[in-house]
């Protein structure tokens, strides 16, 4: 049995990590607020981008310029999945549900016979998935020097993506990451970013359910739009930055569920820490108990011998 002093010692050491796990909730949960207005603010702005290439795709429909981001290659052997997931951990199982969401679809991949490519953004999901699949990595991305996240950093991303596409790298792109729903809940989601055409005006599926085939287009009312330049000129511009807008848009999602489920997971790591003190307290009454009965009767017996 531990001695008084050190259960003192592990009580002390659990309280200082109380305090730890405490404050943490506390500046997740501030962080939190923000990193989902910043969230919900995007969605607006990623559904009209997908209606106005969905109006300009219709209208294209079978026209020998349509863009490859917008139709793709012609071909579906290549697979690059941009997986992105946070560069620090304490988030409970945050990056575990994605890059678990990402193994699943490499596996149902190899087993269709494509070729799987990995782009990761963020460190904790290139850790586990560097384990399994390290010959699959072709880049990975940390985000852990901004402090925060800009159209900027979409944009650098988005155009490696397009560069890599434009060389010829892949076929199809899909985008994993995990959709912000409440502080308990972040869904793990894939989105098919290139072609745009293939997912372009459907929900993003979900966990456990289908993809929806509600289009996220205007109601124009019988009222016919002519587009100045042409759509193939507009297309030109607008889907780069639709790739874009999705990152950013799932960038901002990861940061809402991360701050959530760190949130969650510090609440459960301080009430468990109040848990082990309660325990500990218990038993260091206990042992301190013992210990000055043990020493009581050694001085009624020592009385008694004289």
């Amino acid at each position: 049995m531990a001695s008084l002093k050190d259960l003192q010692n592990r009580i002390k050491s659990v309280k200082n990590t109380q305090k730890i796990t405490k404050a943490m909730q506390m500046v997740a949960a501030a962080k939190l607020r923000k990193a989902q207005d910043a969230a919900e603010r995007s969605r607006p702005y990623s559904d009209r981008i997908g209606a106005v290439i969905t109006n300009l795709s219709a209208s294209m429909a079978g026209s020998q310029g349509a863009p490859k981001l917008l139709v793709g290659t012609g071909e579906d052997k290549v697979h690059l999945l941009v997986v992105a997931s946070a560069d620090r951990g304490l988030c409970g199982g945050f990056n575990t549900n994605i890059v678990r969401k990402a193994r699943e679809e490499i596996t149902a991949l190899e087993a269709a016979g494509k070729t799987v490519k990995i782009f990761c953004i963020g460190k904790k999901g290139f850790e586990q998935l560097d384990r399994l699949y390290g010959d699959k990595i072709v880049k990975m991305v940390s985000l852990k020097e901004h402090k925060t996240l800009t159209g900027a950093i979409a944009a650098e991303l988005g155009g490696s993506i397009t560069q890599m596409f434009d060389a010829g790298e892949f076929d199809v792109c899909k985008l994993i990451y995990s959709q912000f729903e409440n502080v308990m809940t972040q869904i793990p989601t894939i989105k098919t970013m290139i072609p745009a055409i293939g997912d372009m005006g459907k929900h993003a599926n979900k966990e456990g359910e289908q993809a929806s085939d509600e289009v996220f287009a205007p109601d124009l009312k019988g009222a016919a739009y002519e587009y100045e330049p042409d759509e193939e000129g507009i297309l030109e511009v607008l889907l780069p930055r639709n790739i874009n807008t999705q990152i950013f848009s799932a960038l901002l999602e990861n940061s809402a569920g991360e701050m959530g489920s760190k949130m969650a997971a510090m609440d459960n790591a301080t009430r468990s820490a109040g848990d082990m003190i309660d325990k500990l307290t218990l038993t260091f009454n206990r042992s301190r108990q013992a210990q000055i009965t043990s020493e009581l009767i050694e001085i009624i017996s020592g009385a008694e011998a004289l």
